[in-house]
């Protein structure tokens, strides 16, 4: 039977170098010149941005969501914690989600049950499965999930025939 998964996966070797491109950019940028201002990668999900000033936390962001949508890694995936302030530094951390978490995975399996395709899903861990009995049916899946307001950014991998 034909089948495909839907994930929610990172490369993280992409993150690394869009975190390397934010750093490279910090240091030639005139703003940030002798202010001591961080951009690090955590643990391979999390990117922890310093600052002296609020406004400078800002802008890190904004470079950090570029670098990181000009290298392919959709920012539905980024959670933007809430900063840390105080009078000598900020510090907020952004937290790459990956994996698709049960809540979401039943919100997929329901809008595929409720669009009445010949297709089934079956949750497995953190990825779903589905399945059909052409590749037509699989297709017209692919397309009603794209169409789908999900919390996370979703991959299509493994199609069989």
């Amino acid at each position: 039977m034909p089948s495909f998964d839907v994930v929610s996966e990172i490369n993280h070797h992409e993150v690394e170098n869009a975190v390397d491109q934010a750093k490279r950019e910090l240091e030639s940028r005139f703003d940030f010149r002798g202010v001591d201002a961080k951009v690090l990668l955590d643990k391979k999900n999390e990117i922890t941005l310093e600052a002296p000033a609020e406004f400078q936390l800002q802008q890190l962001q904004d470079i950090v969501r570029l670098k990181l949508s000009k290298r392919g890694i959709d920012l539905v995936c980024l959670e933007i914690k809430d900063a840390e302030i105080n009078l000598a530094k900020s510090k907020q951390v952004l937290i790459l989600r990956e994996g698709i978490d049960a809540d979401s995975a039943r919100a997929i399996q329901r809008a595929i049950k409720d669009s009445k395709m010949k297709v089934q899903a079956a949750i497995q861990g953190d990825k779903i499965r589905i399945t059909g009995k052409s590749r037509d049916d699989l297709q017209e899946a692919i397309a009603l999930l794209k169409q789908q307001k999900v919390e996370r950014a979703l991959q299509f991998n493994n199609f069989r025939d």
